[in-house]
Order: structure tokens, then sequence, then C-alpha cells
């Protein structure tokens, strides 16, 4: 990709809606659809370029300098419009600003502090599968394991009180739908966005954190001079917006595949070291973050097509997931691939921080329900939750068989 006053090649133009709530339901036709017409697809309903090809996703993901993050990750052109909240210094800022946030949270979610976490988070893991386990052998792996488990151990890493952490996904679920269009799954939210903002932003007060987690870290890191100590509330903020919707939603796809590829389920009882591939395997099969925004910075070559500047692109991460191209047999969730290359925790400067966090939340529950399931199998089709970004799910009807 790069500047050029060359001959273009005008890109195939499509009236697709990625927002309408069929595709969210189900987006893999579309996704198809948007690789087979050419690596760069004018989206007319939006104005907007469209890339979901791997190549193209993958290239556009890791030039920030071409493609940057700072007028927002979302439609709304921040270049145009102020943002509903203030910009996140991770997602939605670029080097220099995006530097010394990135600098500290890679320090703080550092290999070194997984360790100390691994033992607390395995027993929990364990007594989250005692107690599902108790509730009898039909439940919702949705709500009892995928949602439950990272809300106890996450927050209770960065330093959250008890009170209030219900909050949490429906503040993710808000703050990921306005990155699309203001359509009817943004106004749903309207009448909560003062209320769910301000218990957030309270969240990320020094006096609301303990002493002894992420974020009193980050907190210090602003008494170190690391940061200002303006940016560090809105660094804990960038915890708790990207680090419990994404892990939750992941950690569903993983059951979902289990339940539906009991072959794999037993490769991994058989192998239970491949836990975290099989996390990844469900987050590239699944891609819980479907799409992001970027921005042209001036007159950008993609493939041949010229994107102007200050045009915003749509890249499409789940169909780049699938990407025959880059995957053999990719609609298969499949552990004997290797996952590791998927673009569903982004890719470059702005890869997720804290996926390294996410795998481990994965592997302790992942190996603490291997030990004592032999079978997960659905009991009535899975519910999803539309959201504007989000692969999400609302219910995961499982009955599981223990295993002897």
């Amino acid at each position: 990709m790069s500047e050029t006053t060359e001959p273009a090649t005008a890109a195939p133009v499509r009236d697709a809606d990625p927002f309408g709530l069929d595709v969210l339901q189900e987006p893999e036709e579309l996704h198809h659809q948007l690789r087979t017409a050419g690596p760069v697809v004018y989206l007319s309903r939006y104005d907007v370029h469209a890339l979901a090809r791997y190549e193209e996703v993958h290239a556009a993901l890791v030039d920030w300098q071409h493609f940057e993050s700072g007028a927002g990750v979302g439609l709304a052109n921040f270049r145009q419009e102020k943002p509903w909240r203030p910009a996140s210094l991770l997602i939605e800022a670029d080097p220099p600003r995006h530097d010394a946030p990135r600098r500290v949270l890679r320090e703080i979610l550092a290999p070194p502090a997984l360790r100390r976490l691994r033992a607390t988070w395995q027993t929990a893991a364990e007594e989250t599968v005692d107690e599902v386990l108790g509730r009898g052998t039909e439940f919702d792996a949705f709500t009892h394991l995928a949602s439950a488990f990272p809300l106890q151990v996450f927050p209770d890493a960065v330093g959250l009180g008890t009170e209030g952490r219900e909050n949490l996904l429906p503040y993710g679920n808000m703050a990921f739908n306005a990155f699309g269009p203001a359509n009817d799954l943004v106004k749903a939210d309207t009448h909560r966005v003062a209320e769910l903002s301000a218990w957030v932003n309270a969240q990320c007060a020094r006096a609301a954190l303990s002493e002894d987690g992420f974020g009193a870290r980050i907190w210090a890191a602003a008494d170190r001079g690391d940061l200002t100590h303006e940016q560090a509330p809105l660094v804990v903020r960038s915890l708790l917006t990207a680090g419990v919707d994404t892990t939750v939603h992941g950690l569903a796809a993983c059951l979902y595949a289990f339940a539906t590829h009991p072959e794999q389920w037993q490769r991994l009882r058989e192998r239970p070291e491949s836990a975290r591939v099989a996390f990844d395997e469900a987050v590239r099969w699944q891609s819980p973050v479907q799409t992001f925004f970027r921005t042209a910075t001036t007159d950008v070559t993609i493939a041949g097509t010229v994107v102007p500047e200050g045009t915003k692109i749509l890249m499409f991460l789940g169909a780049a997931n699938r990407d025959p191209a880059r995957w053999a047999d990719p609609d298969r969730f499949d552990l004997t691939r290797d996952p590791s290359g998927h673009v569903g925790f982004g890719m470059g400067i702005h890869q997720c921080v804290g996926q390294h966090v996410a795998r481990l939340e994965a592997e302790t529950l992942l190996t603490a329900l291997a030990r004592r399931v032999d079978r997960i199998e659905l009991t009535a089709a899975p519910r999803r939750h539309p959201n504007n970004t989000l692969r999400s799910w609302a219910s995961l009807p499982v009955r599981i068989h223990p295993a002897a």
C-alpha cells in the first residue's frame, strides 16, 4: 500500500449493509461476497471502502502511518465530529500520543504479572466449574461459564470492587455499538449512556481501586511520570472496555465450538496443553471483534484502487480470518491448525495489549472443564446478541456429561 498518482482501478460498488440485523446475526455470506468481489469494495450506503481479504486487512492494520486510528476506529470521523466520550488512548490514538499508554500497559500485563495470576485463576476456574456442575447437567454456558468467570477474575485483577460489575457487559455493548452507525442498536442504549459512563468513569478513579491491581499500577506509573495523571483513568477505562466483552464472547465461541465439534473436545481432553491454541482458533473461527475502521491519512493505493485522503476504511476482521487464500478449510474449527496470524486481536502497534490475559483466562477455565467434563452438547439453538462490532451471544444452552 502506498501513496500514488498512477492510474487506479475503480473498486466494485455494493449497497450491502454490514450493520443490518441479518448480517450481524450471520455475517459469513456477506463476507464471502465481499472477498469474491475484490480486494477493495466501495460500500455506497456508508461511503466507506471495505477490505475483507486477509492480505489487505493485515496490511492496513500494520500500516498506521497511512491508516490512522486517531480519527476513530468506528464509522464516526473524529476529524469532523466530537467523539461521544474522550477518545481511547489505546485504540483511538496513534504515535506519539499512543506510545506511553501502550508502553505502561504492556509492562503491567507482561508475563511476570500473568505468572503471579495463574495459580489464583486456576483455583477460581476450578471453583467456577464446581459451582456449575453443582447446578446439574443442563445450564446456559454463556451465563454461567463464559460470562461468570471473566467477570470475576478480570475485575479482581484490575482492582475493582464487587459492587456494580453487572454494568461492565452493558457498557461494553454500548461502546462497541457506537463504532457503527447510529442505528436502532445505538438508539436502544441512549437512555443508559450517562448512567453507564458515570459508573465506569467512577471505577477508574484511584480511590475506587484496590492497592494491588492493574489499576493501581497504572496510577503508580502516572506518579513516576510515565503517564500524566489525566491519562491514567483513561488507560484504566481501556482495560474495562476492551478487556471484558471480547474475552467473554471469545470464551462463548470456544464453548460453542466444542459443543458442535465433539472430536475437538476429545482432542483437548487428551492434550490439555492445547487450550491456548483452542482459544485462538475459536477467536479466528468466530471473531468476537468483527470489524474496525481506519481513516486514510493521504490518497493511498490498495491493490490498485486509490482510497482518497480522509476516507473511512472498514476492515472485516471476521472475513479475513476465514479467507481461504490464507486458511485451509477456513470454516472448520480445528485444533490441529496453527491459528497464529489471525487478526482477531488486531495486528501491529494497535494489536490487543491484553490478549495474553484473555488467553490465560481461557486456558485456566478450559483445562478445569476438560478434567471434569467428558462431552458438551447443545440442547437448543444458541441465541446471538446483535452488536455493530461484536459477534456476541445472548445464550448458549448446553448439556454436559461429567467425566467418569
